[in-house]
Order: structure tokens, then sequence, then C-alpha cells
């Protein structure tokens, strides 16, 4: 499984990070640190990368949970973001391909 998240462009750090809090729910993260033997910083550092991508969220109650999104809304994503990378090449396809014809004619001159 931490392959198949590696493979989405996740860091080993953020798929461990992921798999662990969506497998136990909502956690803090003095747990999380015990539990991933990770410091403060590369905890600090690994959810703010997940909370920016949109896979892991903050609440804050009496404490700070941490709580990851379900594995298919996670794949839904993945799936979304490949989705509009596709659409970008497709959008600059001509352009992309004319720059290319230029240098290489420049190449072969």
């Amino acid at each position: 499984m931490l392959k198949t998240l590696a493979g989405f462009g996740l860091s080993c750090a953020e798929s461990k990070l992921y798999f662990y809090i969506a497998k136990a729910g909502p956690c803090e993260s003095r747990d999380l640190r015990r539990e991933l033997k990770m410091t403060k910083q590369q905890l600090d550092t690994t959810l703010e990368s997940l909370k920016k991508k949109g896979i892991v969220t903050e609440k804050s109650e009496r404490a700070t949970l941490f709580s990851a999104l379900a594995f298919e809304e996670l794949l839904n994503l993945f799936l979304k973001l490949e989705a509009d990378k596709v659409k970008a090449i497709k959008k600059t396809k001509e352009e992309l391909i004319n720059s290319w014809r230029s240098i290489t004619k420049l190449n072969n001159s």
C-alpha cells in the first residue's frame, strides 16, 4: 500500500503518515510522533504537506486532531489531479510540438 501511495507522488513519510491516520482515525500530533517515531519537525513538515494537498485535515477542539481522507476519496483526488495534468498537456500540445520542431530544425541545420 505504501508503494502505491508513493506511486501517486507521496513521499515515504507522507505515505506512512496518511496510512496511519486513515487506519487509526483522528489523532493528536503527540500520538503520531510516538507511534511513527518522528521528530516534531518531521511530523509538522509532513502534516503541513499533506494538509496543502488536501489529504489531511486539522480540527482544533480540546486538542488538535488530524484526520485523513477516506482511501476512496484519496484515489478520486489523485485521478482528478492526473486528469488536470492531461488537460494541461493537451492544451499546450500544439505549442510544444511547434517548439520541438523549431529546436530540431535548428540542430539539423
